[in-house]
């Protein structure tokens, strides 16, 4: 997810949503009086290995018996298992914190950008000509901005899903929001209180998912300009709604009077994948077009004003786009989420309920529907994490809410997963993510953990609730949070992306930063107070953020246990803040994006604005432990907490530092891990362009390969192999 910038006003520009305000007014706790003693004990993990763990452990031993003569005969010699493949090593020298305006990667890999901003797709549109002159339209079929998450597809040669091809597939990519300094605009964003209309459906277009093919020729992997499977879903594409909420009356818009369709996906930030081989794309920061008018609740039920509250919609709220102050057309009007008829169904006060979906798009099906899949509740998705499927077994889904004080969730299919499903697209959608039972987390005193259910009619989620008359499981899921918020789950500190680890199913998930932390609330999970320095600015509470992680109990998936993987810290910080050790070639803050590849190595990437007086974005690779193979630690302001096994150059290593002013973020590799893709978010986003002279904070992508290009920056997706032709990582 993008970090939130104050733009100048000379840059005609107003501040992206802030997802640090804090919406959560309930008193659930913040895992506060967790105690360091029991955080020690760790539930041993029960019943079988997982597929993947099992394979990599030489597979099962078969043994046969017979009878001869009515005798018992000895057991058939029992073949000998395949030998355990080699421990992962991380094979790279960790790459140097720099400032520089450039991808810098480890020695021995190439760097090449598969697109950008703006690259059309197909053919008829022409190239991006760096001046901002192209036209609106045009962005139904050009690459949108602020790239993000994204998952590669193999394609078989008959156009189905193919999980083991690595030379040719489809990359979904998110387009999470339109990018300060408004690059795809001639000069910039038009000064204004009502935006320019042009511009404005520009970026309407921009924002959502591409889908293009790939192919991969030798070590380069190129887009496929005018591939049949190439795709825009922007912030205009119709869309169904499934699951329990379809037709729910808090869905009724003008566009659709049944509150069973709506149009666009926007502020896409994280992702998941299907193991029926869908795309998942997750709406954050949707507030960033959304506004309301003054004396709006006046017009609204008690209801509906708990609930545009708890969802940080008040009235006479503008939305820091002003998408609907371009004009009257449908297209600008949707935006604004007040009541103007007599109605629901006559107009768009339900716009906000329309996003904060888990969307799901068929990527082999150009011409399919997508479909938010209301299943998995409504709130600022950062993502959607499968864990691994298993035969029989239902498919399990984690997701973080990306706001300060937000909660954790999972959903859990009610059907039983079957390999037959692969490639049924989004029949096989609705028979997994249609029906199922959706959770919340909270984390207990005695380091243990429970997932909470949040179902009509059970935890008191009903008609007699004081905090929320729920009416019905639409309503429930609607309102996720406020169904949260009554069963008591626990307040987190910015849930960002998670990751499964494919070898022994334990989930990661980051928790960004949390500059508010005041050592009353500090507690054993969230433990550091501490000032860090940027220059001569002070940076209180934590700033530079951790990584959670959990096992849950293999008899009863309701529990789980916990512990901190990995502190963020400068290398030279005091040892109480540098609670995991890090050292010059391992040292981060901000931990955002989580990707485990089929081997088991974790890549860890930031979202930093705290230590970028000292380095650029970055990504680093990890061979991280398991739960509770820490100890105890006290965290600087004197917190008792369980800390993961310290890093060291072996475990955690620097593999590549982004250009000026970026998030680094967004991964995916191919099967055959020789393949790696990245986002390159935001390069330039600090510093006001001026039009006239032609300077911007950063001149990436162009400047990659030759660093006299003076060009605007754009995000872009890049791609990564070894020289050698190897392995990534190795």
């Amino acid at each position: 997810m993008s970090k939130q910038h104050d733009i100048a006003a000379s840059q005609d520009a107003v501040n992206d949503y802030d997802e640090d305000a804090v919406v959560n007014p309930s008193a659930n706790p913040h895992f506060e009086d967790i105690l360091a003693a029991r955080l020690s004990r760790r539930v041993a993990l029960k019943g079988g290995l997982s597929t993947t763990a099992a394979a990599l452990l030489g597979g099962s031993i078969l043994s046969a018996c017979g009878g001869d003569g009515g005798g018992e005969a000895a057991p058939a010699p029992a073949p000998a298992p395949a030998p355990a493949p080699a421990p992962l090593k991380i094979g790279f020298t960790a790459v140097a914190k720099n400032k520089n305006d450039l991808v810098t990667v480890a020695e021995g890999y190439n760097v090449s950008i598969l697109h950008a901003l703006g690259d059309p797709m197909h053919f008829g549109d022409e190239s991006w000509k760096d001046d901002g002159s192209e036209s609106a339209d045009s962005y139904n079929r050009r690459i949108g901005d602020g790239h993000d998450g994204m998952y590669w597809f193999g394609l078989s040669e008959t156009g189905s899903y193919d999980a083991k091809r690595s030379d040719r597939g489809l990359l979904a990519c998110n387009h999470e929001y339109v990018v300060a300094p408004y690059v795809m605009h001639p000069n910039g964003r038009s000064a204004g209180a009502a935006r320019n209309a042009g511009e404005v459906e520009k970026e309407i277009y921009a924002h959502g998912v591409s889908i293009v093919e790939v192919k991969r020729d030798g070590g380069n992997a190129a887009m496929v300009r005018g591939s049949r499977y190439n795709r825009r879903v922007t912030s205009a594409t119709t869309m169904d709604f499934t699951g329990p909420a379809k037709g729910n009356a808090q869905l009724q818009t003008l566009f659709s009077p049944t509150g069973v369709q709506t149009r666009g996906t926007n502020n896409n930030c994280a992702n998941g994948y299907t193991p029926w081989g869908t795309y998942l794309t997750c709406e954050e920061n949707y507030l960033n077009v959304i506004s309301r008018a003054a004396g709006d609740d006046a017009q609204r039920s008690a209801k509906e004003v708990v609930s545009l509250a708890r969802y940080g919609l008040p009235q006479n709220r503008k939305s820091p786009y002003l998408w609907d102050t371009a004009g009257s057309a449908d297209l600008f009007a949707r935006w604004n989420s007040s009541a103007t008829a007599g109605a629901a169904a006559a107009d768009y006060r339900n716009t906000i309920n329309t996003f904060g979906w888990v969307v799901e798009i068929d990527p082999f099906a150009p011409d399919s529907t997508p479909a938010k899949r209301t299943a998995l509740g409504r709130f600022n998705h950062e993502g959607a994490w499968p864990a691994e499927a298993v035969a029989g077994k239902p498919v399990v889904i984690y997701m973080g809410d990306d706001s300060r004080n937000e909660y954790i969730y999972k959903f859990v299919s009610k059907a039983n997963w079957d390999a037959a499903d692969v490639g049924k697209g989004m029949a096989a959608g609705a028979k997994y993510l249609d029906e199922g039972t959706l959770y919340v987390a909270r984390f207990n005193a005695d380091g243990s953990g429970t997932w909470l259910e949040l179902s009509f009619g059970k935890n008191g989620l009903d008609a007699a609730n004081t905090t929320y008359a729920f009416a019905d499981q639409g309503d429930v899921l609607i309102n996720a949070r406020l169904a949260a918020d009554v069963l008591g789950a626990t307040k987190m500190d910015r849930p960002e992306w998670g990751a499964v680890n494919p070898v022994n199913g334990e989930v990661y998930m980051t928790l960004t930063n949390n500059s508010t932390r005041t050592a009353a609330t500090a507690n054993a999970a969230n433990p550091r107070v501490y000032v860090d320095m940027k220059g001569t600015a002070s940076q209180p509470g934590n700033p530079n953020g951790h990584i959670i992680r959990w096992r849950e109990d293999a008899a009863d998936v309701t529990k789980m246990t916990w512990d901190v993987y990995l502190f963020g810290a400068q290398q030279d910080a005091a040892a109480d803040v540098n609670l995991s050790s890090l050292t010059d070639v391992n040292d981060f803050s901000s931990p955002d994006g989580l990707y485990f590849d089929k081997r088991g190595m974790l890549w860890i990437q930031t979202d930093d604005g705290a230590y970028t007086d000292v380095t650029n974005c970055m990504m680093l690779a990890a061979l991280p432990g398991k739960v509770g193979d820490g100890g105890v630690a006290t965290a600087a302001g004197g917190m008792q907490t369980r800390a993961g096994a310290k890093a060291t150059a072996d475990t955690l290593r620097r593999f590549l530092v982004g250009p000026k002013e970026c998030e680094i973020t967004g991964i995916a590799m191919t099967p055959d891990y020789k393949t790696l893709f990245f986002n390159v978010q935001h390069p330039g986003e600090d510093t006001a362009p001026d039009w006239a002279a032609k300077t911007f904070g950063s001149y990436w992508p162009a400047n990659q390969t030759d660093a006299t290009v003076k060009k605007r920056p754009r995000s872009a997706t890049v791609v990564i192999t070894r020289k050698d032709g190897g392995e990534i990582g190795l």
